[in-house]
């Protein structure tokens, strides 16, 4: 604090000594060098940081794919394969070498985690599914939609319109206009928007 008291304080008592002349000089040249100078310096400082975080991501989800590989359990095979694809931001890409065994898992825990406990973990499996882009999906997908859960129903739509499935269109309009369920309703009509 100090420090920058003493050179504030330095600066202007430096600046009134100036000649009227080298202040225009200084205004005229030196500021705006400075300024572009500082918004360089920014712009780097964002791209840098930016590929940081690139490559933060990247090292993350190999460590990410390694224990997916390496695990034996299934909670944990799915805990890891949900973490993956929320750290891909939602995309296929860079998932390709695990993407056949996360397919597996999720259609296994959609089609086994019943009960009524259990809707959040099959939802999140319907929605991760459509991130994967699978057609082998589709039939449990569109199984999905009538779910007890409205959680599973939605989750199961969104997916649908994730992997842009023209087959499910028909299926779509109907839960779009007729499941007692307004997200579940928002949500088909999202996938509708999606497909082309």
């Amino acid at each position: 604090m100090f420090v920058l008291v003493g050179l504030i304080v330095t600066g202007v008592w430096v600046w009134k000594r100036i000649p009227p002349d080298t202040k225009d000089i200084l205004v005229e040249h030196t500021v705006p060098i400075t300024l572009l100078g500082l918004a360089g310096a920014m712009c780097l400082w964002l791209a840098v940081s930016r590929i940081r975080r690139g490559l933060d991501r990247r090292a993350q989800r190999e460590r990410l794919i390694a224990r997916f590989e390496r695990a034996t359990g299934t909670e944990q095979r799915l805990e890891l394969a949900f973490a993956l694809i929320e750290l891909n931001r939602y995309r296929l890409k860079k998932l390709e070498r695990v993407a056949p065994a996360m397919r597996d898992l999720f259609m296994a825990t959609l089609k086994t985690a019943l009960g009524d406990k259990q809707h959040r973990v099959r939802g999140m499996a319907a929605s991760h599914l459509g991130v994967l882009r699978d057609k082998a999906a589709l039939p449990l997908l569109l199984a999905a939609l009538e779910d007890d859960h409205a959680y599973v129903r939605a989750c199961a739509a969104l997916a649908l319109g994730r992997m842009r499935a023209g087959e499910a269109t028909e299926r779509l309009t109907q839960v779009m206009q007729d499941d007692w369920d307004q997200t579940v309703r928002s949500r088909a009509r999202e996938a509708l928007e999606r497909i082309p």
